[in-house]
C-alpha cells in the first residue's frame, strides 16, 4: 500500500509542475482534466504526507527515548513516541478508506422512483410520506428536488412518482435507499385498530448523460396520451403526456406532470437514459459477482431493506441490523445517522480486500 501511495504522490508532483506552467491553460479541456485529477488526489496526498511526518517523528522519538542521557528528555521522547504511533495508526486507517475504489456515480444527480406495492391505498399514502421524507432530506443538504412524473390517488397517496435530486454527491448519499420499504401501522381507515403491513419500492438511479448512453432513435416507440390522475386543470384536456418504449430492452417510461409535451418528452428521455445506464451497470455487476457481495445490499428493489414500525416508533435497516427509535424525526428527513452507518458498513466490507501497509 505504501508503494502505491508513493506512486500517487509522484503523480501529484507531476500535476503540480504541469499546472504551474501557465501554457497548459491554453488548452482549457486538458487543463480542466488535470485540475480534476489533482483535486481527486489531493486528500490522499495530504494525508500521506502527514503519515510520513508522523513516521519520521516516531523514529526520532524512538532514538531519543533509548539513547539520550537526560532522563527527562527520554521521558518526553517516550510520550512523543506513543503519540506518533497513535497518529500513524489513525492516518493509516484514513488512507485505507481514501484508497477504496471510487464509485464513479457518487458525484452525480439522482432520479428516485417510488412505487406503492402491497397494501393498496395505505401503501400509496406511505409512498407519499417517503417522497416527503426524501424531499426534506434534500432540502437540509441544499440539494434541489424536482418532480418529473407523478401519478396520485384520490385520497392523496402516490401510485408512482419519479423525481430528480440535484447536487454534488447526491448519489453517494442516497444510493443505498434502493429496495423495498415496509411499513407497519394502523391505517386511518382501520376501525378495529389492527396493524397492517404495506410495502413500497424505491429505485435510486444515477443521472446518465447523453454521452454515457447511446440511444438509437429508431429503437424508440413514442406515444402521446392525455394526462390522468386525481385532478388538475390540464388533466384529460390535452395530449401532453408522453410514453416512451425502448424496444430492444422493453423499458417503458412515462411523463405527464408538465403541460408541455416537449418538457414531458425531455424528462422521459432523462429517466430512460438513467434506466438503460442502470441496466448496463447491473450487467457489469453480475459479471463481478464477488465484488457485488462486498457491498451493502444489492440495490435490487425486490430486496426488503427497511421496516418502519409506527406503533413502536422505530425504523430498522435489515442490511446492517441498525434500529433507530426516533421514527418521527426520520420521516421528517433526518436520515444522516442511518445513511452514515450504511456508508461506513459498505466501506468496512470493501476494506477487507485492501492489504495492510
Amino acid at each position: 500500500m505504501l508503494e502505491k501511495l508513493d506512486q500517487i504522490e509522484a503523480r501529484y508532483s507531476v500535476l503540480e509542475n504541469t499546472l504551474s506552467d501557465g501554457s497548459i491553460f491554453q488548452n482549457p479541456a486538458a487543463a480542466s482534466k488535470l485540475l480534476k485529477e489533482q483535486k481527486e488526489l489531493k486528500p490522499v496526498v495530504d494525508t500521506y504526507r502527514l503519515y510520513k511526518a508522523a513516521d519520521c517523528a516516531e523514529k526520532d522519538a524512538g532514538e531519543l527515548s533509548s539513547s539520550d542521557p537526560d532522563p527527562e528528555i527520554r521521558e518526553l521522547a517516550r510520550e512523543e513516541l506513543y503519540k506518533s504511533k497513535e497518529q500513524k495508526e489513525e492516518l493509516l486507517k484514513k488512507l485505507r478508506v481514501l484508497l477504496l475504489p471510487k464509485d464513479l456515480n457518487d458525484d452525480k444527480n439522482v432520479i428516485i422512483e417510488i412505487r406503492s406495492g402491497v397494501g393498496g391505498e395505505e401503501a400509496a399514502l406511505f409512498a407519499s410520506e417517503l417522497y416527503r421524507m426524501y424531499s426534506m432530506y434534500a432540502e437540509t443538504h441544499n440539494f434541489k428536488s424536482e418532480i418529473m412524473n407523478l401519478n396520485e390517488t384520490e385520497l392523496g397517496g402516490i401510485k408512482e412518482i419519479s423525481f430528480m435530486v440535484e447536487g454534488a454527491g447526491a448519489y453517494s448519499r442516497l444510493k443505498f435507499e434502493s429496495g423495498t420499504h415496509r411499513v407497519q401501522r394502523v391505517p386511518e381507515t382501520e376501525s378495529q385498530g389492527r396493524i397492517h403491513t404495506s410495502a413500497v419500492t424505491v429505485a435510486v438511479l444515477p443521472e446518465a448523460e447523453e454521452v454515457e448512453v447511446d440511444i438509437n432513435p429508431s429503437d424508440l416507440e413514442i406515444d402521446t396520451f392525455r394526462s390522468s390522475g386525481a385532478g388538475g386543470q390540464h388533466v384529460n384536456k390535452t395530449e401532453s403526456a408522453i410514453r416512451i418504449t425502448h424496444v430492444p430492452t422493453g423499458v417503458v417510461v412515462e411523463c405527464q406532470d408538465e403541460r408541455s409535451q416537449y418538457k414531458n418528452r425531455d424528462r422521459a428521455m432523462k429517466i430512460l437514459r438513467s434506466k438503460l445506464y442502470e441496466l448496463r451497470q447491473n450487467e457489469i455487476d453480475s459479471e463481478r459477482a464477488a465484488d457485488r457481495k462486498s457491498q451493502v445490499g444489492s440495490g435490487d428493489r425486490s430486496e426488503r431493506i427497511r421496516t418502519y414500525n409506527f406503533p413502536q416508533g422505530r425504523v430498522t435497516d435489515h442490511r446492517i441490523g441498525l434500529t433507530l427509535y426516533r421514527l418521527d424525526a426520520f420521516m421528517n428527513g433526518d436520515l444522516d445517522e442511518m445513511i452514515n452507518a450504511l456508508i461506513n458498513a459498505d466501506q468496512a466490507e470493501k476494506l477487507r480486500v485492501i492489504p495492510e501497509a
